[in-house]
This record gives C-alpha cells, structure tokens and sequence, in this order.
C-alpha cells in the first residue's frame, strides 16, 4: 500500500451536487483503495484527504467517479520515518 494526499478543488457550480452524491453513495471506493482521514478549507473549495492505495491506476478508478464534480491533484507521500532513512541512508 502506498499512501497518497489527494488534492481536490471543488467547483463552485457542482459543490452541491458533489455533497449530495457523496450522501446517496458514499465514497465509492474501489476494493484496495482506503481512506484515511480528510480536511476542508473554510471557504469550502479544497479538500485534503489522506488515502492509501494498492496502486495508483486503483486511486484513478475512484477518481474517475468524481471527476465530472471536482478536480484532483495526486501527491505520493512517505513518512517523516522514511524519508529520514531516505535521506541518511
């Protein structure tokens, strides 16, 4: 599993349609794709989750049923931990 934060801008015009997608289905995540944790700006356009996933064409499927309400920005990411022992070896 490699985790990843996912950048997603909401689009004024789709945001309530987005929340109430997200009510009616849920997250929809694909088997091998988990979700993590999530925050939201104040004015409500950007959301930052933390997911992992078994692979990034996995995260991509899940994405691809959001797409159309909001754009994403994909960001692998390691831990504090790994990128020390990246970094010193």
């Amino acid at each position: 599993m490699r985790t990843y934060i996912i950048i997603e801008h909401f689009r004024s015009e789709t945001i309530k349609a987005l929340y109430q997608r997200f009510d009616e289905k849920g997250r929809m995540l694909p088997e091998g794709v988990n979700y993590l944790h999530s925050w939201i700006n104040e004015d409500v356009s950007i959301c930052y989750q933390v997911m992992e996933s078994e692979s990034l064409e996995l995260l991509k499927s899940w994405i691809a049923k959001w797409e159309d309400l909001a754009d994403f920005e994909i960001v692998p990411v390691i831990s504090s931990a790994e990128a020390k022992a990246k970094v010193l070896g």
